[in-house]
């Protein structure tokens, strides 16, 4: 077996597994083990194991203590080790088992086992010398898929099978196959899909009947024949004619010349094939210069895949002449770096056509009247410059409706005039090119499918028109930096626009785009700022099938404190993104702010306290020119007394005579303010020369402004001068009511500190006197014991 059929055979194994998985349902448990360099099955499998993967190591024995404890097992492959022998009844405790992979082994020989009943048994690519088929696998009733090996061919061997209706059967022959071939050792297969594997690096010299009666499908690998132009495997193929099941014929890995390959496809153009397919063809010498009968034939599908020829310079248009006369609807030739393609000489029945991944330029199909049936072209991975060529060679394919001329480098300027497409073309797919924007102005009329991902198309431009029925539009992998609206794509329900460089994409776009119902727009650079805010919100507005890939796909790319982050996850405040709204409520705010400082202004009298501190100030100022000398400050009283004028007759009479007598000295307003001085300056002066302030409180003293002063600036000078200087006598009771707002600092002092209640009862007088002589004398002492101290 070549390299190129083991990796083909992996990849079946492979999509068969993923396929199983698929349809199996929730309780299925897949343990994958493969490529781990095992020697033995691991004995740390989960009982719950359903489906088991163990290929491509290096196991060489299968015991039945490896999978007793597997009874849920179901998918068992075990290809690509070294396993020699097998005992099929090791599986004979697995009776849910029915995917069996044993390919790819070194298996000489097994023993059957009639409990086990398997739908997939793979046994191909082993080293078995006669088929290994024995009496039980006749008993599994369920088998779809069977695949073997062998060297040799025995109709005998087939026949416990014979009675199976399988839907595929693999057969893989072994390097020495053909020494004791009997030719009609498959006609008893009952099977629908027959793949046959040829030897490798042998030529072909066999006669094996393949024409398997109920054969719906065949498929032959490795067919060199290059002696002698190949009269063994032709005679092969003009025995399939016998066949009249058969409708699908595929050919593998083959080496020929280029006669033998006409004549493949000349003896399968009469049998009953409709659907005949060559894949890695390798041609040798030159063309055979010969007519083409394309009578009675049943095809209606050829597809040609991958071809190399060890001659690059011969006439060509010979083969281009046989390939677009072919009377079949369906025709592919890719892989093959065919550099042309001629226009059929006549009206052409081709429907479809398929020149991908050649060397096709843009002088294909000029002016080519006799494709009027094409609706599908393909030319894919071409050589494509000029997107206006293009349009012309569809002009006259009238039935054309679908266009592939993606991967190619084709570009358009709009200066190379008008773009006559097809007008039936509804399916146009441009992606993998170098086109820019300008080629909205080269669009089919009535195109609905437009395919231009991965292009340089960096804007749609506003004014295009003529796109009314676009319904699909794939513009990904470009470098489009807004979301387009639908102003000139009036049907547009499909927009896929991934992979380009929005940022800030409209919030108004699902307004605009009203017949949306799918929309991929995630991995996009988005910026996760204010702007971005409306369009997230306008997608929680729409349902969730509307928007693909959402919330995985779209994710924050700026600020970098937001990088990551989903764009369902971000947040950001109303208030920051509305200038108006921000406006509103810092007026708002500064509105309150205003109103409330007003309030307090009023409430605590603060115009007052300004006046106060700025005479306070002021006075201090003007000290500040008085000599040192003068500031030293010397008590001239012991106490400085602040009340109103409707109480002057209590002071005067009561308090002045009973402090005086006991030597006390007191400063009056109306006997020691100095005449010249402003009032404020009087008050201010004589506090400071004042051992106490004592204030007489009384429902008048609050109706004084000059009180209030006075109490102000003894406050003051009590913080100033950091000691006790203030004694309150309450000469009436002051009901809370009557006490003006501004006159807070005394409901606080009243409030904080203990006052001397002038009584009414004259028996406690003395000791009023007595007490507030105390509070007095207690500061001369101290004052006293000051000064001694100091000339101490």
């Amino acid at each position: 077996m070549t390299k190129t059929n083991s990796t083909m055979f992996q990849f079946v194994i492979i999509f068969m597994l993923t396929l199983m998985i698929q349809l199996s349902d929730e309780s299925e448990f897949l343990v994958d083990r493969s490529k781990t360099g095992l020697i033995h099955v691991p004995k740390d499998l989960s009982l719950k194991t359903t489906i088991l993967n163990i290929s491509q190591n290096y196991i060489s024995e299968l015991r039945t203590s490896d999978i007793l404890s597997l009874s849920k097992l179901r998918i068992l492959i075990i290809s690509h080790n070294r396993i020699q022998y097998l005992d099929i009844s090791v599986f004979q405790f697995n009776q849910e088992l029915e995917y069996l992979d044993l390919s790819h082994n070194e298996l000489e020989k097994i023993s059957c086992h009639p409990t086990v009943n398997l739908r997939h048994l793979d046994l191909s690519f082993n080293a078995f010398d006669a088929l290994p088929i024995c009496k039980e696998i006749g008993n599994m009733s369920q088998l779809q898929f069977l695949g073997l090996s062998a060297t040799q061919l025995q109709k005998s061997s087939v026949l416990p099978i014979a009675h199976l209706h399988i839907n595929k059967i693999l057969l893989v022959l072994g390097d020495s196959y053909g020494e004791k071939e009997e030719p009609e050792s498959l006609q008893d297969l009952n099977t629908e899909s027959l793949h046959i594997v040829f030897p490798t690096r042998k030529e072909y010299h066999f006669i094996l009947d393949v024409s398997v009666s109920t054969a719906v499908s065949l498929e032959l690998s490795n067919i060199k024949c290059v002696v002698n132009r190949c009269p063994y495997f032709l005679n092969v193929l003009s025995k399939l004619q016998k066949n009249s099941r058969l409708s699908s014929l595929t050919l593998n890995n083959i080496e020929t010349d280029w006669y033998s390959f006409i004549m493949i496809l000349q003896l399968v153009w009469h049998t009953s094939i409709e659907y005949f397919s060559i894949s890695n063809v390798t041609l040798q010498g030159y063309p055979d210069f010969r007519d083409f009968d394309y009578s009675n034939t049943s095809l209606k599908a050829l597809s040609v895949h991958q071809v190399v020829t060890n001659v690059f310079r011969f006439p060509q248009n010979y083969i281009y002449t046989i390939f677009s006369n072919m009377n079949i609807q369906n025709f592919t030739v890719s892989g093959t770096h065919m550099l042309h393609m001629v226009c059929p000489s006549q009206m052409s029945p081709f429907q479809h056509l398929d020149f991908s991944n050649n060397l096709l330029t843009d002088i294909v199909f000029n002016d080519c009247e006799n494709l009027a049936k094409l609706k599908t072209l393909s030319l894919q991975m071409n050589q494509l410059k000029k997107l206006v060529n293009i349009a012309h060679m569809t002009k006259k394919m009238k039935s054309l409706q679908q266009l592939d001329i993606s991967q190619n480098s084709l570009g358009y300027d709009k200066s190379e005039g008008y773009c006559p497409w097809a007008i039936s073309l509804l399916s146009l797919n441009m992606s993998s090119n170098i086109l820019t924007e300008s080629v909205f102005r080269c669009l089919p009329p009535r195109v609905k499918i437009l395919d231009l991902h991965s292009n340089k198309i960096k804007n749609i431009p506003k004014d295009i028109t003529g796109l009314e029925d676009l319904q699909e539009l794939n513009i990904a992998s470009n470098d489009l930096a807004h979301l387009p609206g639908c102003g000139a794509f009036s049907s547009l329900s499909v927009l896929i626009i991934d992979n380009n460089a929005i940022s800030n994409p409209s919030a108004h776009f699902f307004q605009s785009c009203q017949k949306i119902k799918s929309i991929k727009a995630g991995d996009n650079p988005f910026h996760c700022t204010c702007e971005l805010r409306e369009f997230i919100q306008s997608i929680g507005q729409v349902s969730s099938e509307v928007v693909e890939g959402w919330p995985d796909s779209y994710e924050c790319d700026y600020p970098e404190s937001y990088k990551g982050t989903l764009l369902k996850d971000f947040r950001v405040s109303p208030l920051s993104c509305s200038t108006a709204l921000l406006m509103v409520t810092i007026g708002v705010i500064g509105l309150v702010l205003a109103v409330t400082v007003t309030v307090l202004c009023i409430y605590f009298d603060l115009p007052w306290y300004l006046r106060m501190v700025f005479q306070w100030t002021r006075t201090r100022r003007r000290a500040r020119h008085i000599p040192s000398c003068e500031l030293q400050k010397t008590f001239q009283f012991h106490a400085f007394i602040s009340y109103s004028e409707h109480d002057s007759a209590w002071v005067k009479n009561e308090l002045l005579p009973n402090l005086e007598k006991e030597g006390i000295q007191i400063c009056l307003h109306e006997r020691n303010f100095v005449p010249g001085k402003s009032i404020v300056e009087n008050i201010i002066n004589c506090i400071e020369k004042s051992y106490k302030s004592i204030f007489v409180l009384s429902p008048n003293f609050v109706q004084s402004e000059w009180c209030h002063y006075e109490l102000y600036f003894a406050h003051h000078n009590l913080f100033h001068e950091g000691s006790n200087n203030l004694i309150l006598i309450l000469l009436e009771p002051i009901p809370k009511y009557s006490v003006p707002s501004s006159y807070h600092k005394l409901k606080s002092l009243m409030a904080q500190r203990t006052y001397l209640e002038w009584p009414k009862e004259k028996s406690k007088h003395g000791l009023f006197w007595a007490n507030l002589r105390a509070s007095i004398l207690i500061k001369l002492m101290e004052q006293a014991k000051e000064i001694d101290h100091v000339h101490s």
